[in-house]
């Protein structure tokens, strides 16, 4: 088993305040999002039918899906409407001017 796997992407400055860029590290579909100028990481892949969420509006922390609508809100993964539903969300960490995405042991 391996541990905690830190993978690099972009440069922080890509990602401004309000908006949403995708990355994929390690293959790995991944949104990073900068709210209230901090930085979050969910997966590019609506809780519903696997929609990706890129091109989704992004409407202050929520960004609704480009395919049916649903609503996450991205600093938690959530799924407004119904709770107990959720994205994934990655660790993240600013290093030498680039975004890192903690992906798991790979």
């Amino acid at each position: 088993m391996t541990g905690p796997s830190w993978v690099p992407t972009i440069d922080d400055a890509r990602v401004r305040d309000g908006a949403y860029v995708a990355v994929y590290p390690k293959g790995l579909g991944v949104l990073l999002a900068r709210i209230d100028g901090d930085l979050f990481a969910v997966a590019n892949k609506c809780a519903h039918m696997g929609c990706p969420l890129e091109g989704g509006k992004l409407d202050g922390p929520v960004l609704t899906c480009p395919c049916h609508d649903w609503r996450f809100d991205l600093r938690t993964g959530v799924f407004l409407d119904a709770p107990e539903l959720a994205l994934a969300t990655y660790p993240v960490k600013v290093e030498d001017g680039k975004i890192h995405v903690e992906v798991g042991g790979a």
